[in-house]
């Protein structure tokens, strides 16, 4: 049973301060029962024993919670998604929200437990990779809005079709009780619909209202969507469009998504959080329309996870990066077909050594990948 009071949570003992949760998990490499007098030394309040007692704690926290609870799962865009409507509800409420990346079975419950008694709003990532994921956070979260910001190819390995993954991702819109928000373009729109019905609200992608003030922070038709995503909960809830534009301002977007690196004169943008067909073509497009002085150059690394279309989905993303007219396309890793006309580099430190002579001060170069291929490590 939850102590009535307590700091907050974690499952590492390093961090544990006076009045906190210790949760002890038992990993491949460590076992958390093994710093539980470590943890009680520092203070611990109590102590979550395992897997199943973390899932019996969170839902006794959303059970005290009076937190109107928004989940989000896609494809792409969940974490864009989640920091929007984080700034959006921020300007009529208190927020909480995922951070980094706590959106699977272990830091989306964690994410509960620390949640304030006091929050107005709690927003959830919901990832999931294996079907039945998204119940199993569901049953703990308990939604009472669901966002589904795409049905695209990520982990097609493990569903089997892109129809597969719709089930899976709307698996959500079962569970949200108040309402669920899916854009109108979204692939697989009929398994959405049928798992919503009548609490379905299908969003304009492209709001003329909201683009010119997002695209000097995010640009992208993608993002925009994702924006559009954020205001139709955020507007639900009692959000008013000239609140959403103000709030703007205070958007701030986690590490290695569309950020903005010089390195000696040279111009990278970071966005190798991850990568699938899906966002590959949208990061290809939207660096393709920006506008530069100097050179433009793409690195490209391999995306995981794609199964025995791998080597279809590779060869979809290096012709549309060939025809989109940048002044060099480099591949990382694998995955991608050969090509004379791309220069290859099997690791990512295979690259770095050739750094100096590939690019040049006044380059723009956009970097994209699977986070497992550690492409943004050639910034350090």
């Amino acid at each position: 049973m939850l102590p009535s009071t307590y700091s907050g949570a974690t499952f590492d003992s390093r961090l544990v301060r006076p009045g906190m949760l210790f949760i002890a998990l038992k990993g491949a490499k460590q076992d958390g029962h093994a710093y539980i007098p470590q943890a009680r030394a520092a203070g611990a309040a109590g102590i979550v024993d395992g897997y199943a007692g973390l899932d019996r704690a969170a839902r006794e926290k959303r059970a005290r919670l009076k937190a109107k609870v928004i989940a989000i799962t896609g494809s792409a865009g969940k974490t864009t998604t989640k920091e929007l409507l984080r700034a959006f509800l921020g300007s009529i409420g208190k927020v909480h929200a995922t951070e980094g990346n706590f959106n699977n079975h272990i830091g989306m419950p964690v994410t509960i437990l620390n949640c304030p008694d006091d929050a107005d709003f709690l927003v959830l990532e919901m990832g999931t990779n294996h079907p039945g994921e998204i119940a199993h956070l569901c049953r703990i979260a308990r939604p009472d809005i669901g966002v589904i910001t795409n049905v695209g190819t990520a982990h097609i390995e493990f569903f089997g079709s892109q129809a597969g993954i719709a089930e899976e991702k709307s698996t959500l819109f079962a569970y949200a009780r108040d309402l669920c928000v899916a854009s109108r373009t979204c692939a697989q729109a009929d398994i959405l619909r049928a798992k919503s019905g009548s609490r379905l609200h299908e969003a304009d992608p492209a709001p003329g209202w909201l683009a010119p003030a997002l695209s000097a922070i995010l640009p992208g038709r993608h993002n925009l969507s994702n924006a559009a995503l954020a205001f139709a909960v955020a507007e639900s809830l009692g959000v008013r469009r000239e609140q959403a534009l103000a709030a703007l301002s205070s958007l701030r977007m986690p590490g290695a998504r569309w950020r903005n690196v010089d390195v000696r004169g040279v111009h990278f943008i970071d966005d190798t959080y991850n990568a699938n067909p899906d966002s590959m073509t949208a990061a290809l497009k939207t660096f393709a329309a920006m506008e530069t002085s100097g050179r433009k150059l793409a690195v490209l690394g391999d995306m995981f996870e794609l199964g025995a279309d791998s080597p279809r989905y590779h060869g979809e993303v290096l012709g549309l990066a060939r025809s989109l007219g940048f002044d060099a396309v480099i591949v990382v890793g694998s995955a991608f077909p050969d090509s004379a006309a791309v220069r290859r580099y099997p690791t990512v430190a295979s690259l770095k050594v050739d750094l100096p002579r590939l690019f040049q001060p006044g380059d723009t170069v956009l970097l994209k990948a699977s986070h497992g291929l550690r492409l943004g490590e050639i910034l350090v």
